[in-house]
């Protein structure tokens, strides 16, 4: 169902999300993970990578930086390929910011609320693995 050499770097600022999020990437067989807990930690990741990240899967609101800006700086610079946003916010407050990338022709396949539901995620990363 995904392609397991997808290279994905997932940023989540709270412990128990990063880790329930790891677990679950871990299970569908995703083996080129890296973790942050920080948009300036993602930046550093992504400098030292020797080629871009085909997914970061990004808290959309981290506290040095909203994810949707770190989307937007990391796509312009050839750093991602792809992004998926997570976040508490309400669907509304997301669709606007679906919508703002879209008009920034950024990468992002779509968002997924918290908690995530499995189906939903699995369904994004699907999309990310064609």
């Amino acid at each position: 169902m995904f392609k397991d050499d997808l290279r994905i770097l997932l940023v989540e600022d709270h412990p128990f999300q990063l880790r329930a999020t790891q677990y679950l990437l871990e299970s569908y067989g995703f083996t080129q993970l890296t973790t942050t807990d920080s948009a300036n930690g993602a930046l550093q990741q992504m400098l030292k990578a020797a080629q871009p990240f085909d997914i970061l899967l990004c808290d959309q609101c981290l506290p040095d930086l909203c994810g949707l800006d770190l989307v937007e700086f990391a796509s312009h610079r050839g750093m991602i390929r792809q992004a998926i946003l997570l976040s508490s916010l309400t669907s509304a407050e997301l669709d606007e910011l679906e919508k703002k990338a879209n008009e920034h022709g950024l990468p992002l396949l779509g968002y997924l609320i918290k908690p995530l539901k499995q189906s939903e995620f699995r369904n994004l990363l699907t999309l990310a693995s064609l």
